[in-house]
C-alpha cells in the first residue's frame, strides 16, 4: 500500500511537471510572436517618410495593426491556456478519483477476505467439535448458538454486497408498499437483542408510524445502523433506538457512546468502500458498504440520512421520512 501511494506521489509530481512545462512553452511561444510581431512593426515604421503627407494616417494604421496582432495572440493564447487548464483539471481529477476508487476496492477485497474466513473458520470448527466430542446440552447449545452468530454474519455481508451490487446496476426494484415502521423497527432490535444478549440495548418507537418503501431494504437500513453502532460502541456501552413521529415527518436514529466521528469523516463515511484508516491495522469489521448502502436506500425512499455528535460521546445517525 505504501508502495501503491509513492507511485501516485510519483505520478501526481510528474504530471505537474509536465503541465508546467506545456504552460512555459505557451507563454514562451507568446512571447516569440509578439518580439516578432515588434520587430516587423518597427522595421515598417522605419520604411516610412516623415514628409509624407500619409505618413501620420499610415503609422497610425501600422500601429493599429500592432495592437490587433497584439490582442489576437493574447486571445489565442489565453483560450488555449483556459482549455489546457481546463482538460489538465478535468483529466487530474477522473485520474486521482479512479486511483482512490482502485486502492478502496483493494481495501475492499482485503476485508472481504477476511470477513468471509473469520466466520466460515469459526463455523467449521464448531462444527467439528460437535463431531468429535461428546458435550453436555449446554455446551451443545453454546456451540451451535456461536455457529448461528457467525452464520448471520455471512448472510449479512452476503445481502449487503449484493444488494450495493443491484442497486446500482438497476437489478433490484424497490417495492412501494404502506409500512409499520415502529413494527419493522422492533422486529429488527429482537434480532439483535437474540443475537447480542450481553450487549446494553434501549428502545423508545412510537406505535404506528407509518411509511411508503420496501419492508426488505429498509430492515437493511435498520439492521446496517444498528451493526455500526455494535461495532464502534464499548461493550458496556448501551445502544438506543428512537422512533418518533413530528407532524409529517417520521425519524429514526440510532445512537451509541463509541469514540465518535470527526468532522473531516462524516463527509466521507457514506462513500463505497470508505473505511478510516489503514485495512492492515484497522480492528473494527467491516467492508465500507454498509453506511454506503443506508444512505442510498434513505435516498431511494426519499428520506434524509444525518450523522451528529452524541454528548457527551458518541454519535447519532437519524433518517427522516
Amino acid at each position: 500500500m505504501v508502495f501503491k501511494k509513492q507511485r501516485l506521489a510519483i505520478a501526481t509530481a510528474v504530471y505537474w511537471v509536465l503541465l508546467a512545462y506545456i504552460v512555459a512553452g505557451l507563454v514562451w511561444w507568446f512571447i516569440e510572436l509578439e518580439t516578432q510581431n515588434r520587430q516587423m512593426i518597427a522595421d515598417q515604421l522605419q520604411q516610412l517618410r516623415p514628409g509624407d503627407p500619409h505618413y501620420a494616417g499610415q503609422r497610425m494604421a501600422i500601429l493599429a495593426k500592432q495592437k490587433g496582432k497584439t490582442a489576437q495572440y493574447v486571445g489565442e493564447g489565453s483560450t488555449f491556456l483556459f482549455l489546457i487548464l481546463l482538460g489538465a483539471l478535468f483529466v487530474y481529477r477522473e485520474v486521482r478519483r479512479q486511483i482512490r476508487l482502485q486502492l478502496q476496492q483493494q481495501n475492499f477485497m482485503m476485508a472481504v477476505t477476511h470477513e468471509l474466513k473469520t466466520p466460515i473458520a469459526v463455523t467449521k470448527l464448531n462444527l467439528e467439535t460437535l463431531i468429535k466430542h461428546k458435550l453436555d446440552e449446554q455446551k451443545q447449545q453454546k456451540i451451535i448458538r456461536t455457529a448461528l452468530e457467525e452464520t448471520n454474519r455471512l448472510d449479512a455481508l452476503a445481502n449487503n454486497i449484493l444488494i450495493a451490487s443491484q442497486l446500482e446496476g438497476g437489478g433490484y426494484v424497490p417495492t412501494k408498499e404502506v409500512l409499520n415502521l415502529s413494527d419493522l423497527s422492533e422486529q429488527c432490535l429482537r434480532d439483535y437483542r437474540s443475537r447480542f444478549p450481553d450487549r446494553e440495548w434501549a428502545a423508545t418507537i412510537q406505535p404506528d408510524a407509518t411509511v411508503i418503501g420496501d419492508p426488505f431494504l429498509l430492515q437493511l437500513l435498520i439492521s446496517n445502523l444498528l451493526e455500526n453502532a455494535l461495532k464502534y460502541s464499548p461493550r458496556e456501552g448501551a445502544i438506543a433506538l428512537t422512533l418518533e413521529k413530528k407532524g409529517r415527518h417520521t425519524i429514526l436514529s440510532v445512537i451509541d457512546l463509541g469514540p465518535g466521528i470527526s468532522d473531516e469523516e462524516k463527509k466521507k463515511i457514506f462513500s463505497k468502500f470508505y473505511r478510516s484508516g489503514q485495512e492492515s491495522t484497522r480492528k473494527t469489521k467491516g467492508t465500507g458498504l454498509g453506511l454506503y448502502l443506508c444512505r442510498k436506500i434513505a435516498a431511494d425512499h426519499k428520506a434524509t440520512l444525518k450523522v451528529a455528535d452524541n454528548s457527551p460521546v458518541g454519535s447519532i445517525f437519524t433518517v427522516g421520512f
